[in-house]
């Protein structure tokens, strides 16, 4: 019998890094065993001490270099390494870009039966200034010593990582959070205490219009009070004239989630505008809206490129948020029809479509898996569906649906390679994929998003 190595927690070895992991880790083998080692970069040589082992896999730590990556840089941000937020600062931002496109390639590999060699996977798009890009920064809370303290959970842990500035965050996030942190500290406002589940306010979420200059403040508490509410927004907006919106959002549960169901307005307007290209947007507090303004130009261009409309197509903008791909391509559409489960997103949708004069485009409340077969009942099929869904992918029922109602163009924006090979997977019976274009939304972490087209297969 062929004996099986196994690798004990604390061992040291060396290991040749092969390819960079989902997570931004470095991938290795040892005795035909797979390590995850984070930090580690392809090509470098290591001695890596293991921290964790599975059943099938173990994850270890570096112990010392033997070869270095001549791609490696230093990471010039001060919470590298601790926040867990960027895994990738210590790789050459073009290098960065070679590697998402790889770990595109792994997710074919791993889960479809596609044959990858044929596949037309393209270089990944990358930013001209890959800093301060985003522009939505959610900041949990802490008191520590009377000050309200604003930060990350750390890698892997619930222990809070205090941020004063974030490289990657556009500049007004990161100035109106210190602002609304300085505001709750100087009002006495309570803090929540999740071991003892005590006080008020929880997590800051700010979100900026880049091209507008706009910021709104949303406050999630864990119950509905919030003391002093007004008294705090007007001195919020007092430090802070960008603010044009305040939010409450209440989540009392015990959850990872940020957001709880009820919202309500304390100041000024109840969305902030955003411009995009020619358009403009109204983003309230849940709607979800890229993070990334700069790349989701690039990315909606992409998306047109791929729906290759000539002005008679009939479109489903799938889980479609505010509207932003669906009026991206209303223009040169025959129809648009969108739909998104948060009631918000639609109002905000239809509220958009009307502000710009595009009569040609209507969103509804509920799934698409409800209202396309109603369509189809009624005689209005699409031409191209377009989703672009959260990063658990598509439902089920919604890829069910596609293939029952067949459209001849399947546009799929995904932020999860994983998810979106097993769905590519799921349509293979129906469905060619053209090609894949990989865009970099997020520089400096190991994230990728893609456009995928694909064409129905005529059998």
């Amino acid at each position: 019998m062929k004996k099986v190595v196994t690798i004990e927690k604390g061992q040291q070895f060396p290991l040749t890094i092969k390819r960079l992991g989902i997570n931004g880790e470095g991938v290795g083998y040892f005795k035909k065993q797979v390590v995850f080692v984070p930090g580690a970069l392809p090509g470098e040589e290591v001695v890596v001490e293991a921290t964790k082992v599975h059943p099938k896999f173990a994850e270890g730590k570096i112990h010392r270099f033997r070869k270095k990556s001549p791609y490696r840089v230093k990471p010039p941000c001060e919470y590298y390494g601790e926040c867990g937020g960027c895994q990738l600062q210590h790789l050459d931002y073009h290098q960065q870009l070679i590697e998402k496109r790889d770990i595109v390639i792994q997710a074919m590999e791993r889960h479809t039966k596609l044959n990858i060699e044929s596949l037309d996977i393209r270089d990944t798009i990358g930013m001209e200034e890959p800093w301060n890009y985003r522009n939505k920064s959610q900041f949990q809370l802490r008191e520590s010593k009377g000050k309200v303290i604003a930060g990350l959970y750390g890698l892997e842990s619930h222990r809070l990582v205090p941020i004063q500035s974030c490289m990657v965050q556009h500049p007004l996030t990161d100035k109106v959070t210190r602002i609304v942190k300085q505001v709750l500290t100087d009002f006495n406002i309570p803090i929540y205490e999740e071991r003892k589940r005590t006080g008020v306010v929880r997590t800051i979420v700010v979100r900026a219009g880049v091209e507008t200059g706009q910021v709104q403040v949303v406050l999630i508490t864990a119950k509905n009070e919030l003391p002093r509410k007004q008294i705090v927004a007007e001195e919020i907006v007092k430090r802070a004239p960008e603010v044009k919106s305040i939010m409450q959002n209440v989540n009392g549960q015990k959850t990872s989630l940020i957001f709880g169901d009820e919202t309500f307005h304390i100041y000024g307007e109840e969305a902030i505008q955003e411009t995009l290209g020619d358009l403009s947007f109204e983003l309230s507090a849940r709607a979800f809206f890229q993070l990334n303004p700069t790349q989701t130009v690039k990315l909606y261009d992409e998306v047109k490129k791929a729906a290759q409309l000539t002005g008679k197509e009939k479109i489903v903008d799938a889980y479609c948020g505010v509207g932003t791909i669906g009026l991206w391509l209303a223009k040169e559409a025959k129809e648009i029809r969108g739909m998104d489960v948060i009631k918000e997103s639609i109002q905000n949708a239809n509220e958009n479509a009307k502000k710009h004069g595009i009569k040609n485009a209507k969103y509804v409340t509920g799934k698409a898996e409800k209202w396309m077969p109603k369509w189809a009942k009624e005689g209005w099929r699409p031409d191209v569906v377009v989703v672009d869904p959260p990063r658990t992918g598509c439902d089920e029922q919604f890829l069910k649906t596609i293939k029952k109602v067949k459209p001849k163009r399947f546009v799929y924006v995904s932020c999860n390679p994983s998810t979106l090979a097993k769905d590519i997977q799921y349509l293979a019976d129906q469905y060619r994929v053209e090609y894949i274009q990989p865009v970099d939304m997020f520089p400096h972490t190991a994230h990728v998003e893609c456009i995928v087209l694909m064409s129905r297969v005529e059998k």
